[in-house]
């Protein structure tokens, strides 16, 4: 079989509050929306921004980060995959459909003044301890720290 690659990445703002349950076994689920804006040029030579909204489900440990971090209008950077679940309509018993991304990895982008707690945090697939909780100062001295000199190129 030929290989395959489900993986999305999104750069936007969440849309409202993320609602927050537990399933029957007790796995945290948050369930919310990105919205991603593309700019192009209308016919007319001006420029027009279009704005995709993407619904996003999150579970476990990412669900907990969402639920103390995230809120309507938190900048996030987004890593998972799309997932399309369909099922029959209680009342018309239409068959109904909903495109998901699935999150597999979630950066706060917002700072601490744009309402989404505290920046610089990050929550990979892997263990808790990948979190990154270091602040926007400390990465600047560490940026300075690291300068690189024209003598420093080897080319």
């Amino acid at each position: 079989m030929a290989k395959s690659v489900n993986k999305v990445i999104l750069l936007g703002n969440v849309g409202k509050d993320p609602e927050i349950r537990s399933t029957g076994g007790g796995t945290m689920v948050a369930n919310f929306t990105l919205a991603t804006t593309d700019r192009q040029k209308d016919a007319q030579g001006n420029w027009q921004d279009r704005t995709e909204w993407h619904n996003l489900v999150a579970f476990s440990r990412l669900a907990e980060i969402v639920r103390d971090y995230v809120k309507k209008g938190t900048k996030l950077y987004v890593e998972g995959k799309i997932q399309t679940r369909s099922w029959d309509d209680k009342e018309t018993g239409a068959k109904r459909y909903r495109t998901e991304i699935i999150v597999n990895d979630l950066s706060l982008l917002s700072g601490r003044d744009e309402g989404a707690g505290s920046g610089g945090y990050s929550r990979q697939s892997g263990s808790a301890a990948s979190f990154d909780q270091r602040s926007q100062a400390g990465q600047d001295d560490y940026a300075q720290a690291t300068e690189i000199s024209d003598d420093d190129i080897p080319f």
